[in-house]
């Protein structure tokens, strides 16, 4: 035996060993039930074959303005890492030749997946076929189809297209239920990776819930499952073959598959791509607040025994409860049944709500847990209502107090909101309340980003008027051995937030 190979066989002999050591002297959990065969998980080559003819690739061109000289041939766009790319380099580098009409088409490839044989309908991302001319969708059998775009989704990045089907015996895939993934459960991903069509990799689900920062519904399922430029809009399995995911980002310096992938969880898409389907577009729930998050010093300034909910910061005027329903500073801690564990839960939960539907929501308003019922409005129609407003319709109206001196307080300078300091700051007319004249640096007030022209409109939910009524709040505040005071502040055009500042 060579050298090389008594080594190999040493290590399995301690490995072995060692192993056997440790389930000597360590109880294995019940819980623990092994499935791998002896050299690794079982092959999924059963897995794949079932699905491969329902995975498609994605192209399309797009016709741009030209940048080249006269006579220049228009070069395709493969995605990075193509082992085309460098022939297409050689063979249209300073090559002329057609009639130059100052536009040159661009290509590139995606992935994307086949739900509805009988009505050939094709899920994709909305980044693959974006701005696109033409798009076809490619089979793994090499015929090629005209698409049709039936409608796009931008919030989440889905996609819908339609085929003819008639053209080609199409294979279908259904959606699974993406709640019921684990992470640790093995997954499978179909796509056209840097266009080399249909390619299969394997991982695991590595997180969930994960928000990367692309849209406001992010709930992202991760996997280690080799991901690459080209597999955008192509399916992730679980083990019965079923969709759990649309794969749609990767996290590479380099722009190759490092571990770190994202798929759009089932449970979000299907509900887009059903709506798409039916109206074009999409008809999400509209609850018309604004929303930010609670904080262990908000929590505490609100009495609550633990940091969770979304803080409502203002109501949108002409919204679905601008009748009073809900208030500014109320916590939502639960919609529809359910739970809502931080503010990010809340956009989705409610947007994945039918349109003009009656639901409960729990909140929290000056420390009593309350229920109220509200009827949801449509996002679509609220977005142009959210953007021209000024959500301020909770300010406290109250009769103007006189004029008082300024006063100063937590490393504020704050004074009365009249016309004189209303036209200093730029103020608006319905804004109302106590105006900081100047911000003391390196204070408390300073840290949190209070900006002189500001307006204290609320303390721990008691609206104020005058400088007096300010130092009145924070002294009762203090006399109560809080340690921090919730103030709500307005812009001046009107936009309300909430922040706390230390008052030791």
């Amino acid at each position: 035996m060579t050298s090389k190979l008594l080594l190999r066989a040493a290590r399995r002999t301690f490995i072995a060993g060692t192993a056997a050591l440790l389930v000597g002297t360590v109880a294995v959990p019940s819980f623990v039930t092994p499935t791998f065969a002896a050299d690794g998980p079982a092959s999924v080559a059963d897995l794949a074959q079932g699905v491969l003819g329902a995975v498609v690739n994605i192209s399309t061109s797009q016709t741009v303005k030209g940048t080249e000289g006269p006579g220049a041939v228009p070069m395709p766009q493969l995605p990075e890492g193509s082992p085309f790319q460098d022939f297409f380099d050689d063979f249209f580098k300073n090559r002329g030749g057609g009639k130059d009409n100052g536009a040159q088409k661009v290509q590139s490839l995606g992935s994307g997946f086949v739900i509805d044989a009988e009505q050939g309908i094709v899920v994709t991302n909305n980044h693959v076929i974006a701005d696109a001319d033409d798009i076809e969708v490619n089979f793994s059998d090499g015929v090629t189809l005209k698409a049709t775009l039936v409608g796009t989704d931008t919030k989440t990045d889905v996609a819908v297209l339609k085929v003819d089907p008639k053209g080609h015996k199409l294979t279908a895939v259904k959606f699974g239920d993406s709640t019921k993934m684990r992470v640790g459960d093995w997954v499978m991903a179909v796509g056209n990776p840097f266009g080399l069509g249909g390619t299969v990799t394997v991982g695991i689900v590595s997180a969930r819930n994960r928000d990367i920062n692309s849209g406001p519904y992010d709930d992202f399922i991760q996997t280690d499952a080799a991901i690459n430029r080209g597999n955008s809009g192509g399916p992730l399995f679980n083990s019965a073959g079923e969709v759990i995911g649309i794969n749609t980002a990767i996290i590479s310096p380099s722009g190759g598959s490092i571990g770190i992938g994202f798929s759009i969880p089932s449970q979000l898409a299907s509900g887009v791509v059903d709506q798409l389907r039916q109206f074009g577009e999409t008809r999400r729930g509209w609850l018309g607040v604004r929303i930010q998050p609670v904080t262990d010093d908000i929590a505490e300034s609100l009495g609550m025994a633990t940091a969770k909910g979304a803080l409502v910061a203002g109501v949108i005027k002409g919204g679905p409860v601008d009748n009073g329903t809900i208030q500014a500073g109320d916590v939502i801690i639960k919609f529809d049944g359910k739970d809502i564990h931080e503010m990010r839960d809340l956009p989705r939960v409610v947007a994945e709500s039918p349109v003009g539907k009656a639901v409960d929501v729990l909140i929290v308003r000056k420390g009593v847990e309350q229920t109220v019922k509200v009827t949801l409005g449509r996002l679509e129609d609220g977005e142009k209502l959210a953007s021209g407003g000024n959500g301020n319709t909770d300010q406290q109206k109250g009769d103007k107090a006189p004029a008082v001196s300024t006063a100063s307080v937590l490393g504020m300078t704050v004074g009365e909101l009249n016309d004189e300091t209303r036209k200093k700051f730029s103020i608006a007319a319905d804004v109302s309340g106590v105006v900081i004249t100047d911000v003391a640096k390196d204070s408390a007030a300073a840290e949190r980003g209070i900006q002189p022209g500001e307006v204290i409109t609320e303390i721990a939910q008691e609206s104020v008027a005058t400088p007096k009524d300010v130092m009145d709040r924070i002294g009762a505040l203090k006399e109560q051995g809080r340690k921090n005071a919730l103030l709500m502040l307005a812009s001046k055009t009107g936009e309300l937030r909430f922040v706390t500042i230390r008052m030791d």
